[in-house]
């Protein structure tokens, strides 16, 4: 089991919010517990509409593809008109 870093006891304030002193993260995954128990798990969340590094790479090489010819042939698609 680790040890804590940190102990310090949290009051509720007046809308029902802990304060965090010093939090190494801005976003937390809660978890709790019929017993009372709270886990906090440290979230870092990726920003909603970004293309990853990889897609980016995947793109370029289908582009760069493209451009030099190396293309299958067109799909006939016909068929999922309603």
């Amino acid at each position: 089991m680790s040890e804590y870093i940190k102990s310090y006891d949290a009051k509720i304030d007046s809308k029902k919010r802990i304060t965090l002193r010093e939090a190494s993260f801005e976003y937390y995954h809660v978890e709790e517990y019929e017993n009372g128990r709270i886990i906090l798990e440290p979230r870092v969340l990726t920003p909603p509409f970004r293309v990853s590094e990889n897609t980016l790479r995947m793109m370029d090489s289908s582009v760069e593809n493209m451009k030099q010819g190396k293309v299958s042939g067109s799909l006939d698609l016909s068929e999922f008109k309603e």
